[in-house]
């Protein structure tokens, strides 16, 4: 049955940014559809914990700040003492930063793409040697962004991080189908988060922004749930490579 190809039961997802946000909407996601989480955050997720546990799975928390590539290592060893191996990685974590751009600072630029892009493939790196170490294959998913297929106003870091994890996608993939690992990415269009409140809260600009958007509405964390499922199943084993928009219709515009 076609329904079967999207069960994660048996499955461990490692998802970055598990706090709130995106990266909590696609772990329910994953805890419904039968996978073990563990959850990686700077700050916490006991919230995301219960809702999971809530579900009658496991989610084990991992504390860590991923503005470096130095707890990667100590996050890929505690997954799989805990839980044996690891078959599914979600790229969420990221930050953003608004100037305009002739006014950037280096500080502002470095910090974006060191979470955003150079944590991305090294990650992607550490998770992928362990796929290989398992002889399992297993899927990759990056969190992208409408501004991989754009420009943007006053965040040029943030421009450049995203279209990062769109060539990274691609080309991990190139390189590593071979060993059966799917590599994709998913490109939220404007969602409620954290890091779109200050745009949420200026009025012109959400108006604006809402008067380009078909669906005529912000997405919401759980708009992911559905997609990050079918990536991380086998429905999607013949994707790869591929940036996924979830815009409610932006693009189309």
């Amino acid at each position: 049955m076609i329904l079967d190809k999207f069960n994660l039961k048996g499955k461990v997802a490692i998802v970055t940014g598990s706090s709130t946000g995106l990266g909590r909407g696609m772990i329910l996601g994953l805890a419904e559809a039968g996978a073990d989480v563990a959850g990686v955050t700077k700050s916490g997720a006991e919230g995301t914990k219960k809702e999971v546990e809530a579900l009658g799975r496991k989610f084990l928390e991992v504390k860590a700040d991923l503005s470096t590539i130095e707890p990667i290592e100590d996050i890929m060893k505690q997954t799989v003492e805990e839980y044996g191996k690891v078959d599914i990685l979600i790229n969420n974590a990221g930050i953003i930063r608004r100037e305009d751009a002739i006014n950037f600072t280096e500080k502002d630029w470095d910090d974006v793409l060191s979470i955003n892009a150079k944590t991305v493939f090294f990650f992607s790196q550490a998770i992928a040697r362990q796929f290989v170490k398992q002889k399992t294959g297993g899927k990759i998913i990056s969190i992208a962004s409408m501004l991989s297929f754009q420009g943007g106003i006053r965040v040029p870091s943030y421009t450049a991080s995203k279209s990062a994890v769109m060539g990274i996608t691609r080309a991990l993939a190139n390189e590593w189908a071979k060993y059966n690992i799917n590599v994709n990415a998913i490109a939220p269009g404007y969602m409620v988060t954290n890091n779109t409140k200050a745009l949420r809260e200026d009025k012109a600009r959400n108006q604006a922004i809402l008067d380009r958007i078909p669906a005529g509405r912000w997405g919401l964390p759980e708009d992911l749930a559905g997609i990050a499922v079918f990536l991380s199943s086998e429905a999607s084993n013949y994707i790869n490579g591929y940036t996924i928009a979830v815009d409610g219709g932006w693009l189309a515009r």
